[in-house]
């Protein structure tokens, strides 16, 4: 999935708004994410809805029975605050942290996604642990993970 979103400009820059459906664009661009599983993941299509439900922890496993582990990019990172403003919709750091904390405090979540620092490590960690999902910029992606659809729509469908 890759989500137009500017993610590369600096939080006081005036930015083109883009509505929370996002849009989807022919070419990948810079700021485009892509949602990126393990290769071995035979899931090849989820909707907003059960994206939002992997990243928040409301599921912890696949279909196949598999436990998920979220990867999320580093507090304060673009990439990051991309993705919490679309998928989880949230607006600041804060309120996933919270949410996490809540859930964890009436034991509803065991595991908090992943923090990585890079990219690089994101793929790392993507493409070694098999129930992995996490997210790049579409421009990183590598052959040793796999792009999935969201809501029917594959990187680079108009639409």
């Amino acid at each position: 999935m890759l989500m137009s979103v500017p993610i590369l400009a600096p939080a006081n820059a005036v930015e083109e708004r883009v509505p929370t459906s996002s849009r989807f664009v022919a070419n990948p661009q810079r700021g485009d994410l892509a949602i990126i599983v393990h290769k071995s993941n035979p899931v090849q299509n989820l909707s907003m809805t059960e994206l939002r439900e992997y990243f928040l922890a409301e599921r912890n496993h696949w279909s196949t029975q598999q436990k998920i582990r979220v990867a999320m990019r580093e507090p304060g990172s673009p990439e990051r605050e991309a993705v919490l403003r679309l998928i989880c919709g949230m607006n600041r750091d804060q309120d996933f942290t919270t949410y996490f904390l809540r859930a964890k405090f009436s034991e509803q979540v065991i595991e908090e996604p992943r923090n990585l620092d890079s990219s690089s490590n994101m793929i790392r960690f993507v493409a070694n642990v098999s129930g992995a999902i996490g997210y790049v910029r579409a421009d990183e992606v590598d052959p040793s993970v796999r792009v999935i659809r969201v809501d029917n729509l594959s990187p680079g469908d108009p639409g």
